[in-house]
């Protein structure tokens, strides 16, 4: 007999792409409690640039790992892989599936196959590096990688920011290879879960023009305002969280540093920018099958047959 096995439904993707909708329907669907797998809508409150569910969608379908922490306070993918694994145990033991529904990448990644267990990060030094990949661009950081670790380099995109900041730093706070350590550690973890995962494709020229939207959307709703008050409440542009896209840009308009016209010209650039890396780290993953936005619904029996197949114990509404 085939062993029970938590059912997980992956909906990824980059920003604006429709994850929200699709994760609420789904739950509609499966009988399934979400888990939001978005570094920014941990925070609270920063909603309007986190573009966070609203609140009648989140009383009607609470998502776990929302407004948990403050923007001051540290969190990171080994963090939200403890909560989400727990979640999703405690959902397993109440017979419900969990939608994993979010764009980082990281923290998905963590959850389903677990972080190697390093050398802890310097904040510092990432603090440093990531000034200069802003500064410099990714690109130089990636040149630099490829003199002290090659093999790391060869599996990191160039426009992969993160993990070439956390590749250096590493080597600088070691002296060692990020990739040996890997080698050792890397997934070691890796939980047993049934697992679908479902990647939203939208064309380019269309999810761009929905970034813009959304951009001017959360300029009407506030996002001047949720700043200011951030701001007011002591948590400075220097922050984590405020470094964010769309806070720091704010903050930049607010404090001088650059006009409102090209202030919101960079945040929809950043962000498009930030959709592009998004679609990169996703498109490296076999496992997901994409679909377009208007057409997910064909993939219901397909999602349900590779749950069954794996182990997985859920209700449904669908007929078959």
């Amino acid at each position: 007999m085939q062993k029970t096995r938590p059912g997980v439904i992956v909906i990824c993707g980059p920003t604006a792409s429709g994850k929200t909708d699709m994760a609420i329907e789904l739950s509609r669907i499966f009988k399934a409690s979400i888990l939001s797998a978005d570094s920014m809508q941990v925070y609270r409150n920063m909603n309007i640039g986190t573009a966070k569910p609203d609140p009648e969608e989140l009383r009607r379908y609470p998502h776990a790992a929302i407004d948990i922490i403050d923007p001051d306070e540290a969190f990171d993918a080994a963090a939200f892989a403890r909560l989400g694994r727990k979640e999703i145990q405690h959902n397993f033991e109440k017979g419900f599936l969990t939608i994993v529904a979010g764009g980082t990448g990281l923290y998905i990644k963590a959850l389903l196959q677990g972080l190697f267990r390093g050398q802890p990060a310097e904040p510092e030094s990432l603090a440093r590096l990531e000034r200069e990949a802003r500064e410099a661009g990714s690109a130089s950081l990636h040149g630099r990688l490829s003199l002290k670790d090659p093999e790391a380099a060869a599996k990191i995109h160039p426009n992969d920011t993160f993990r070439i900041v956390r590749a250096l730093e590493f080597f600088e706070a070691t002296g060692k290879a990020i990739s040996d350590r890997q080698q050792e550690h890397d997934f070691s973890d890796r939980p047993d879960y049934a697992v679908v995962k479902i990647g939203i494709l939208t064309d380019r020229q269309t999810l761009y023009e929905r970034i813009n939207a959304r951009v001017d959307r959360m300029l009407e709703k506030g996002l001047e305002q949720e700043v200011k008050q951030l701001l007011s409440m002591g948590y400075g542009p220097e922050l984590k969280s405020m470094q964010a896209i769309g806070y720091r840009h704010m903050a930049d308009i607010l404090q001088g540093r650059v006009s409102r016209e090209e202030g919101i010209r960079l945040l929809k650039r950043d962000t498009r920018r930030y959709a592009k890396r998004q679609y990169t780290w996703f498109n490296a993953d076999p496992e997901i099958l994409w679909t377009a936005p208007e057409s997910w619904e064909e993939m219901l029996p397909e999602i349900k047959k590779k749950l069954t197949s794996q182990g997985a114990s859920f209700s449904s509404s669908l007929t078959s």
